[in-house]
C-alpha cells in the first residue's frame, strides 16, 4: 500500500467536515429520520447517476456485483436511520460523539471480513483509547443514554459499511456507479423500514426551508463527500480513515454550538476527551510509521 501523503489527509478531513454537518442538518430538517434518509438517498442516487453519465460510465453491472453493492447500501441506509434517530433522541453532539467507536469496531471486523491480515495490537489499543475518550466526554451525560446507545449501533453499521466499501472500490467499478447502487440500496432499506416506523409508504414532503437543507445534505454531505471518501479509500487503510473520522464529533460539535447555541455546550470532560481524540488523529502518521517499521 502506498504511504498516505498530506493531500490524502487533507481530503479526508474535508470529507469528515462535511459529514460533521449531517447531524446538524438532520435536526434542522423538519422530517422524521426515515424520511430524511429517503429524500437524501433518492437525490444522491440521481446525483451519482448524472455524474456517471457525464463521465461516460455505464450503470449496468453483473447481477452479483449489483446485488453486493445494493446490500452494502442497505447497511448504509440503516446506519443513517439510526444516526438521525440518535440526534433526535439526544443532541447532535451526543450523536456525533459516539461515532469514533467505529474505529474499534472496524479493527475487530476488518480482519474477519478481509482475511488478509490479523488483528493488530496497536489498532486495538488506539481503539480502546478512543472509546475511553468518548466515555470520558459523556460520563456526566447519562440522561442521553438511549440516544448514545442508538448512535453506538449506528457506529457498528458504519464500520461494516467502511470495510465492505473498501473491497468494492478496490475493483474497476467507478465510484459514481458504486454510489448509484449503494444509494439505491440505502433508499430501499429506508423504504422498507418506513411502514414499520411511520404511517404510510411514501415520505412526507418537506417545507421550503427543509427542502433546501435536504439538497445540501444530499449533494454536499453525500455526493461530494462520498466521492472524496471513495477516492481516498483506494489509497489508505480503513483504520486510517476511521482515525481521521474521529474528528467528526469535534468538527460537528463546534458547528452545532455555532448553530444551536448553549444547548450544545458541553462539560469540561468533553474538552479533555476531544483533546485526546485530536492528539490521536494528529499523531497517526507517526504512530503508523513506528508500528510498521
Amino acid at each position: 500500500m502506498p504511504r498516505t501523503d498530506t493531500r490524502d489527509y487533507l481530503q479526508l478531513h474535508l470529507v469528515v467536515l462535511a459529514w460533521g454537518l449531517t447531524a446538524i442538518l438532520g435536526k434542522l430538517i423538519l422530517l422524521t429520520p426515515v424520511d430524511v434518509v429517503l429524500w437524501r438517498t433518492s437525490l444522491a442516487a440521481l446525483g451519482f447517476a448524472l455524474i456517471a453519465w457525464r463521465l461516460g460510465h455505464r450503470l449496468t453491472l453483473s447481477a452479483r456485483s449489483g446485488a453486493s453493492m445494493l446490500g452494502v447500501g442497505v447497511i448504509l441506509g440503516l446506519h443513517w436511520i439510526l444516526f438521525f434517530w440518535s440526534a433526535r433522541l439526544s443532541t447532535a453532539s451526543v450523536c456525533l460523539a459516539a461515532m469514533p467507536t467505529a474505529m474499534l469496531w472496524c479493527s475487530l471486523i476488518e480482519p474477519l471480513i478481509d482475511g488478509s491480515r490479523r488483528w493488530r495490537l496497536s489498532e486495538l489499543a488506539v481503539g480502546m483509547i478512543m472509546v475511553g475518550a468518548v466515555w470520558l466526554i459523556y460520563e456526566f451525560e447519562f440522561r442521553y443514554w438511549l440516544g448514545f446507545s442508538v448512535a453506538i449501533a449506528a457506529a457498528v453499521l458504519a464500520a461494516f459499511f467502511a470495510t465492505l466499501s473498501k473491497q468494492q472500490v478496490a475493483g474497476n467499478t467507478h465510484w459514481s456507479v458504486i454510489g448509484v447502487y449503494q444509494m439505491a440500496g440505502a433508499f430501499l432499506a429506508a423504504l422498507i423500514a418506513r411502514p414499520l416506523l411511520e404511517k404510510g409508504l411514501l415520505p412526507a414532503l418537506p417545507d421550503a426551508a427543509s427542502a433546501l437543507w435536504v439538497v445540501v445534505l444530499a449533494l454536499v454531505c453525500t455526493v461530494a463527500a462520498y466521492a472524496g471518501f471513495m477516492d481516498v479509500l483506494r489509497r489508505v487503510s480503513v483504520f486510517t480513515v476511521n482515525v481521521v473520522y474521529n474528528m467528526e464529533p469535534v468538527y460537528g460539535i463546534l458547528l452545532a454550538a455555532l448553530v444551536f447555541g448553549q444547548a450544545e455546550f458541553m462539560s469540561g470532560g468533553f474538552y479533555l476527551g476531544a483533546g485526546i481524540i485530536i492528539a490521536i488523529v494528529l499523531t497517526l502518521p507517526w504512530i503508523r510509521r513506528w508500528v510498521e517499521k
